[in-house]
């Protein structure tokens, strides 16, 4: 079986090699890029608003004990259970354990990524209750068994002629239907199943401290559908999704449109405060939150990079990246991709197992520039790779010879020791796979700058 990182070496050749995967892959970011710099334009100062909402979540990331606390207090006094889970292992659980008390043959579920993250379909599989994605997105990837391929759009890989073929495939649809016709049906398919469910199951966009409310943004409404009509409604969010007040959602709530999509703010914005109250006419009878840990604690225990717990997953620096505009989402084997994965897997996961991920980086910083909670996600890459040495994860090979040029380095006359022949040979003999098949090795020059300028200067001054 081969590795994480001997994996994605495989998927991400396969995918930059792969000509029209590029170009529709590109098309659909390069729309996502004209809205956003649309969507920016309802800020007078945007700068300042990223400022301030970097400094919200830091205080909630540095107070995270106090909040969750906070939040779990409101959110009985309003009626819900709060279940903490150490693991997706435990969540998942006490998740199927909720299922199985109230009988439930099939549940209604909106796009969550931490439900991807605990793999709530193929273990509600397991356990033959049908888990229905609800997003159009979502449906057109599970109908294709693959998981979402972005943060914020599952199906960006996808062309409409893609989606047709599929649901041609799948369901006996006419191949040249419109994606307004492919809409029509999915939506026709899904509010026959709404009465239906069971139960419900969200991820949270936000959680309210002050008033223990759960935020669920989104742009189509399945997930409203998906809270209202089940009896059961089971809401599923990492830790780090606190924000202190009500009053911030009025900073955040603007900041995740803009970055996310390029809207002034996502059409459906539902906050939950607990089952439904007398005299109320929807809504469900129960309401579990679920919090989940599942490694972010580990996360939070590094003093620098735990600042990536203040991510909203806007998805923008999927977007910027120039890896992943190049490989996608797949390549990546993990439930978060892009930069900010390769920032938060190793840490939350296994650092030995997925440390390739932070090498998979240019370095430009771009995912940094566009960060609307300004993470400073290329720094957090690089403490990432020190890590990943000072935990033994470097080989006995890269230990020598990175020992051997920190030496060389230091000292003058070691480094004019060889000549340009001898260098050009270790370069080839040890640097080459690493360099990579598809880039030209550098070579050494007969004489350093040092040498030159010697001799150039030699009798002037």
């Amino acid at each position: 079986m081969k590795s994480h990182a001997e994996q994605f070496m495989i998927d991400a050749e396969k995918k930059a090699s792969d000509a029209e995967h590029k170009r529709k892959l590109l098309f659909n970011i390069s729309q996502y890029d004209k809205k956003v710099v649309v969507g920016k334009q309802q800020y007078s100062n945007l700068p300042l608003a990223r400022k301030k909402a970097s400094a919200i979540k830091s205080k909630v990331i540095e107070n995270l004990d106090k909040y969750l606390i906070e939040f779990e207090s409101n959110s009985k006094k309003n009626g819900a259970k709060v279940i903490w889970a150490e693991t997706g292992e435990v969540a998942m659980r006490e998740i199927i354990g909720i299922l199985q008390r109230v009988h439930a043959k099939m549940i209604v579920k909106s796009k969550s990524m931490v439900t991807e993250e605990v793999h709530v379909n193929h273990i509600c599989e397991k356990y033959n209750i049908e888990s229905l994605e609800t997003d159009l997105g979502e449906v057109i990837q599970q109908m294709d068994d693959e998981p979402p391929y972005h943060i914020v759009t599952p199906a960006m890989h996808k062309s409409k002629e893609d989606v047709a073929k599929l649901f041609h495939e799948k369901k006996g649809t006419p191949i040249d239907w419109t994606p307004q016709q492919i809409t029509a049906y999915v939506r026709k398919l899904l509010r026959e199943k709404y009465p239906l469910a069971d139960a419900g199951i969200t991820g949270a966009n936000f959680l309210v401290a002050d008033i223990g409310g759960v935020m669920v943004c989104e742009n189509e409404g399945n997930a409203y559908m998906s809270i209202a009509f089940p009896k059961v409604h089971i809401t599923i969010a990492g830790i780090e999704k606190l924000v202190p007040t009500l009053n911030d959602l009025d900073l955040f709530l603007p900041l995740l449109a803009t970055h996310g999509t390029g809207q002034k703010v996502t059409v459906y914005n539902n906050l939950l405060t607990g089952p439904r109250q007398p005299g109320e006419e929807d809504g469900p009878e129960e309401m579990y939150v679920v919090l989940l840990d599942n490694g972010r604690t580990d996360l939070l225990a590094k003093k620098e990079q735990r600042r990536a717990l203040n991510c909203i997953r806007c998805g923008a620096c999927l977007n910027a990246c120039p890896i992943y505009r190049n490989i996608g989402g797949h390549a990546y084997g993990t439930t978060y991709s892009g930069p900010i994965g390769a920032v938060i897997t190793p840490n939350m996961k296994n650092m030995g197992e997925y440390k390739h991920l932070s090498y998979s980086s240019s370095l430009c910083g771009r995912c940094t520039e566009v960060c609307p909670v300004e993470i400073d996600i290329h720094h957090l890459l690089l403490l990432n790779r020190k890590d990943s040495v000072e935990e033994g994860y470097a080989s006995r090979s890269e230990d020598v010879i990175w020992k051997f040029w920190r030496k060389a380095m230091l000292k003058r006359s070691r480094m004019e020791r060889g000549g340009a022949t001898f260098k050009n040979f270790m370069i080839r003999r040890f640097f080459k796979d690493a360099w990579g098949a598809r880039r030209d090795l550098p070579k050494v020059a007969p004489k350093s700058f040092n040498q030159v300028w010697r001799e150039r200067s030699k009798g002037k001054f």
